[in-house]
């Protein structure tokens, strides 16, 4: 199984999207974040968890799963570089293989020590845009494929038919 540990602030900080939406509304671009996340987690089958640090949120620890990503805002007094160097630590073993995705240098080479493999904010975004156009290429095939009627009928009595609907004769 593959695990993807995302530092949140990081990634917001560094994808100009969000990055953007940051300046306007935190919680949105937390919220877009995790809607990507959570594409992410379809299409690569990889379990997904985003840890935020506690220091944008007031209050205590809080872990929830939104779009089935799992979200993690640390405690006071953790930060997401702690919490993530646990969780490597934690959910690291041979059936496992823990990805981190942050550009934060420090954070990278405590997590290769841990047996993580790191990817860079900008190797992430990259594979989302990637994603992001599979997904976009699979869903015009299935609308290119459906049919437009359920029942083939001639263009003559689609016509009549559409009369009908509107109430003509």
């Amino acid at each position: 199984m593959d695990i993807l540990i995302v530092d949140g602030y990081n990634i917001i900080g560094a994808w100009p999207e969000l990055k953007a939406l940051k300046e306007k509304d935190l919680a949105a671009a937390r919220d877009k974040l995790i809607e990507k996340m959570a594409e992410y987690q379809a299409y690569s089958g990889y379990r997904v968890i985003v840890v935020f640090d506690a220091y944008f949120v007031e209050g205590t620890a809080k872990k929830y799963k939104n779009h089935k990503v799992e979200v993690i805002f640390t405690s006071k007094n953790e930060t997401a570089d702690e919490r993530i160097e646990k969780m490597a630590i934690r959910l690291n073993n041979r059936k496992t293989q823990i990805h981190v995705a942050t550009s934060d240098l420090t954070e990278q080479w405590a997590i290769f020590g841990q047996g993580a493999l790191r990817i860079s904010a900008r190797e992430l975004l990259n594979e989302m845009n990637t994603i992001e156009k599979g997904i976009e290429r699979k869903v015009k095939k299935i609308q290119e494929k459906r049919p437009v009627s359920k029942i083939p009928i001639s263009e003559e009595i689609a016509e009549i038919f559409e009369k009908w609907r509107r109430g003509k004769k």
